[in-house]
């Protein structure tokens, strides 16, 4: 099932929560094999070749959050991480000279990511098939790791 659905909506209304709460100025939600309404603050876009893969979804949420200063990208299906980890990982990438960082689990790397504008181009450009942004990041050796298993376990659920 889509995970927007998963949990009668309860992880998607979980995951608008934690962005909005921790810091985050413009959630943006990325539909594709459902469409839903989304929770306030949030707003929807709707990813069309969802299907070719996450690559294209996340191209659609990059496109919609264009002048965005930092991105914050966060799953729906790890609905234990709330905004205490959202807010320590955006916080770090503030600080970083490269305005890159990750939040870690036990040293495991998870999501949230943060990533500052000027590397959005470079990312994009990574993005293919059913690829996020783990070969933009396993690139780079600036990405600030931020642990957070004192907040959560980070584990990333497919059922629940």
């Amino acid at each position: 099932m889509p995970k927007v659905l998963a949990e009668q909506g309860e992880w998607l209304q979980i995951a608008v929560g934690a962005l909005d709460r921790g810091g985050c100025d413009d959630v943006v939600v990325v539909l594709g094999a459902a469409v839903v309404d989304v929770p306030s603050p949030a707003r929807a876009v709707v990813a069309e070749d969802w299907a070719v893969g996450m690559g294209s979804s996340f191209r659609a949420g990059l496109a919609a959050a264009d002048g965005a200063r930092y991105v914050v990208l966060h799953l729906v299906d790890t609905p234990d991480v709330g905004a205490d980890v959202i807010a320590r990982v955006l916080t770090a990438a503030r600080s970083a000279t490269s305005g890159l960082a990750r939040a870690t689990f036990g040293g495991r790397p998870g999501h949230p990511v943060v990533i500052e504008r000027s590397h959005l181009a470079a990312l994009a450009g990574t993005l293919h098939g059913d690829e996020g942004g783990r070969r933009f990041l396993a690139r780079r050796d600036d990405v600030v790791a931020v642990e957070c298993g004192d907040l959560a376990t980070g584990v990333d659920v497919d059922e629940r």
